[in-house]
């Protein structure tokens, strides 16, 4: 039996398949000419900027489902080439507020009638997102924002997902291996995210809890939760006015320090990353404002995530050795964490990180070191060396995003110096500094015994090849089949040049008959063979920097 949530969500279907499908095809096509086979195409970047732009319209035009979709998609350059995220990356979660007669219907059906719950209230939202829009109200004479949830939007956001998992495997049949990957992560997580944002309950116990790791922090100002005025689906919050934090003139107006702004609110990320253990994760400008005095004001909880303890520790390590400017130390710890595979180039990918540390420091780097790095890299086939695990993508959106905030409170910020000096603080280096001597204790220790041991070994295999004795074994690892692969080659290369002479030698007996079955066979050889050339594990990546392009558009300006 249909229920009506699957008309709604076949109906949906169709309308996103209109939209996305054209785009969908172009993206097959540049991977392969006729879209089932063929050479991949040539794409230059403008072009790659256009279909962007064209996505981006088609996910406003989707509406709210698909514009978080789009914020989501903005932080995996795992799924989309750096031209897609760059242009995702303006998509701000700002819609029309709903009519005030259904947002009135969704919060009295929560807490009764507005008149007597409110001493006062303004009808007129003063912000409007996709899953929810804020009023401002009073009560016992204090000021208050109330969230609340935009009407029927759960049966809206419920077809949408029914629709994404539907097109799932449509898609998957379009991407690499490693692409594909990520993006069924990435469904999965976009899946979970939504429903918490739409959950008023867990934004509230979100938000308590970060309240009170600040308390008594006088840079961080959170909203405290009126628990009388809320439920599922409304949020009565302690109301906090401020300067939007990226209005660099009226901060400056207001005699405020703007490095000292960056310094703060990256600090207060990090005490909740490496601290906390649960964090704020929608840093965008709309969800931070400046007070008169200084303090940084945190709104909208319902982007919010938590971090394990093992995954806290990765990040310390990365962030020491990123310190430490150890570019084995952050591989290691990409690796660790999962971000990283171990099959990637460490030579390669270490001089991009050596190029993103120098670029996150707002030094200037040479271009043609830049063009160098992407030749090597597009010229080394391994499986596509950057995932990012579902536990990780949030994570990975606040460090992004508030770094490319601070940049614009003060364009020369260095985020690896606030970094450094917020580790050597709180004593993460000085523990690194003491397990590294307990390590380089231990090896030198092995090294004395392996030292006394040595010779006698080396004595006794010296004697076994005197005696002709001496053998040795070794073991080849394939983990990417590229002995089957030449195998593969080698006989259908026989089979193709047998089959060339048996054509050409019944040609010239004229038995034409005969011949063309040679030469059918030959030609099936020949594609056989074609394909072996043609399906190499792995993909060709281009690094990405994760620097704001501020003071590169400056520079092209």
């Amino acid at each position: 039996m249909v229920t009506l949530a699957n008309l709604r969500a076949y109906r949906r279907f169709f309308v996103v398949a209109y939209h996305f499908l054209p785009l969908l095809l172009s993206y097959a096509r540049d991977r392969r000419r006729y879209l089932l086979f063929g050479g991949p195409r040539r794409v230059d970047s403008q072009t790659r900027v256009e279909r962007a732009n064209t996505l981006l319209e088609s996910l406003f035009t989707l509406g709210p489902t698909f514009i978080k979709l789009g914020q989501l998609l903005s932080t995996r350059p795992d799924v989309l080439p750096p031209e897609y995220v760059d242009v995702l990356s303006k998509l701000q979660d700002e819609v029309p507020p709903a009519p005030w007669a259904e947002a009135r219907a969704v919060l009295e059906d929560e807490l009764g009638p507005v008149e007597e719950r409110f001493d006062d209230f303004d009808s007129d939202a003063i912000s409007g997102a996709s899953l929810g829009q804020v009023y401002t109200a009073e009560v016992d004479g204090t000021e208050v924002a109330v969230k609340v949830r935009r009407p029927n939007i759960e049966e809206l956001v419920n077809a949408d997902l029914r629709v994404i998992r539907w097109s799932l495997p449509i898609l998957l049949r379009f991407l690499g291996q490693a692409r594909a990957f990520s993006l069924e992560n990435l469904a999965d997580e976009f899946d979970r995210t939504i429903r918490q944002e739409m959950d008023y309950d867990r934004e509230a116990a979100m938000l308590e809890e970060i309240r009170s790791n600040f308390d008594g922090d006088d840079a961080v100002a959170i909203p405290a939760v009126l628990d009388s005025h809320s439920g599922p689906r409304v949020l009565t919050m302690e109301y906090i006015a401020g300067t939007k934090i990226n209005d660099v003139e009226e901060l400056d107006a207001m005699g405020l320090d703007r490095h000292e702004l960056a310094v703060n609110l990256q600090e207060a990320y990090l005490q909740m990353l490496l601290e906390d253990g649960v964090f704020h994760a929608d840093p965008h400008p709309g969800n931070l404002a400046v007070c008169d005095d200084g303090t940084i004001v945190f709104y909208d909880f319902g982007m919010s995530g938590r971090v394990d303890e093992f995954v806290q520790n990765k990040i310390i390590d990365f962030y020491i050795a990123v310190a430490n400017q150890n570019i084995d130390g952050i591989l290691d710890a990409l690796v660790e964490m999962g971000t990283l595979s171990p099959e990637a180039d460490r030579a390669t990918m270490g001089k991009v990180m050596e190029l993103a540390i120098e670029d996150a420091r707002g030094e200037d780097i040479e271009t043609y070191r830049v063009q160098q790095i992407v030749e090597q890299v597009e010229d080394t086939i391994y499986e596509f060396p950057l995932r990012l695990p579902s536990n990780l993508a949030l994570v990975l959106r606040v460090a992004t995003v508030v770094e490319g905030v601070c940049v614009t409170l003060d364009p020369e910020f260095d985020f690896i110096s606030v970094a450094t000096d917020y580790l050597t603080e709180q004593g993460y280096r000085e523990e690194s500094i003491k397990q590294f001597a307990g390590e380089a204790s231990d090896q030198v220790q092995r090294s004395v015994r392996s030292s006394v041991r040595v010779p006698p070994k080396l004595e006794d295999a010296l004697d076994r090849i005197d005696r002709d004795d001496f053998y040795v074994r070794a073991d080849v690892e394939d983990g990417n089949d590229v002995f089957e692969v030449l195998a593969k080659r080698l006989v259908y290369g026989m089979l193709l040049a047998s089959g060339a002479f048996s054509t050409a030698f019944l040609y010239a007996l004229a038995d034409v008959e005969a011949a063309a079955i040679a030469a059918a066979f030959s030609v099936g050889i020949a594609l056989l063979l074609y394909r072996t050339f043609r399906e190499r594990k792995g993909t060709r990546v281009t690094p990405q920097f994760t620097r704001h392009e501020m003071r590169q558009r400056r520079g092209g300006e």
